[in-house]
């Protein structure tokens, strides 16, 4: 061989083998820059809540600031896709919700988190409120059915993308009595608070983390809880009686997390863990998330996976029952509950 395409050889050598050796180097210094955090919803919402709070403590974990981005719509899949197409290196993740458990049952996307490692679930609201504009003439949950079914298609009610919390209660009163409504979309929470407490719309199904401190100041009205129980002097809508086999399908909530693709290098997912389950140990965030109504969860890696598949079983059969789901989920691998 001549000496000059020896040289060549060593070199092309040399070059594959910083590159074979460059991925692992940077997954150990990780992180050596900032971190872009995408939430899936809009400022305000309970997504946006629980990870502005939840940030600042990951932060001082992971000795990086964490850069927030809202990316709102098309139920979380425009978040979620821009988080795909950037590098799985762990520099880009995502702080997102329940409702992408269920975007392949819904027909959004035809993908899941079956894409993504959960590094975190931080938290599931399963504290549901039914609020109502400040000035509306319905005191409960059985004074709203009742003019609802007297006059259907009159009330206007928030309601947000496919799998998100307002979707998923109508889809459980479907099943159990007539309620006819005009239906005003949202890009979550946020704005709809807005809306309803400027009376452009009337009533909605919120979580208590979005909604409690607006109830508080009276700004909000609420007439029902989705529970069996009272929650902070709010009525259980099981009170009305048509709504008492809902029952069946609670303890059901929103919950909150953290994701990276997979392809993510495990000594980055796993400096992410920690700096994520520290956070979550953090007796101010808890102490804000319990005080808005939000069960404390901090778990990750199969733990976290199992809680996905147990809420994506449940609430996948509920819409198929309903008649609300796209896709069968028996054709989707997802197994009764």
């Amino acid at each position: 061989m001549q000496p000059f395409k020896r040289q060549l050889l060593g070199a092309a050598l040399a070059a594959a083998t910083l590159v074979g050796l460059s991925a692992p180097a940077q997954a150990q210094n990780y992180p050596e820059r900032d971190v872009t955090a995408v939430i899936q919803w809009g400022a305000g919402g309970g997504t946006d809540v629980a990870m502005r709070g939840y940030a600042p403590y990951a932060e001082e974990a992971l000795g990086r600031k964490i850069v927030l981005q809202n990316k709102p719509g098309a139920s979380g899949a425009i978040g979620a896709n821009f988080v795909l197409q950037q590098p799985a290196d762990g520099y880009t993740i995502l702080m997102g919700a329940e409702p992408q458990s269920l975007f392949r049952v819904m027909g959004v996307a035809d993908f899941d988190y079956d894409r993504f490692t959960p590094i975190n679930i931080a938290a599931v609201a399963n504290t549901i409120l039914l609020v109502a504009r400040p000035d509306a003439p319905w005191a409960n949950t059985q004074d709203l059915l009742s003019f609802v079914q007297a006059n259907p298609k009159k009330a206007k009610q928030y309601l947000a993308g496919q799998g998100t919390v307002p979707f998923t209660i109508n889809a459980m009163m479907s099943t159990l009595t007539k309620f006819e409504t005009i239906q005003v979309p949202f890009d979550g929470d946020g704005p709809a608070i807005a809306a309803l407490q400027g009376g452009h719309v009337d009533f909605g199904f919120i979580a208590s983390g979005s909604a409690i401190e607006h109830v508080k100041a009276g700004r909000l009205k609420a007439l029902g809880v989705l529970s069996d129980k009272p929650f902070q002097g709010i009525a259980p809508m099981t009170d009305a009686p048509s709504l008492r086999g809902i029952t069946k399908y609670l303890p059901w909530g929103s919950w909150y997390g953290v994701f990276v693709r997979k392809e993510t290098p495990e000594p980055v997912k796993a400096k992410l863990i920690a700096a994520f389950k520290k956070a979550g140990e953090n007796p101010q965030y808890r102490s804000m998330m319990e005080g808005r109504g939000t069960t404390m969860l901090n778990i990750s890696g199969a733990e976290a996976e199992a809680f996905i598949k147990k809420f994506q079983s449940t609430t996948a059969w509920l819409y198929q029952g309903a008649g609300a789901a796209k896709k069968d989920p028996a054709t989707l691998g997802i197994a009764k509950p």
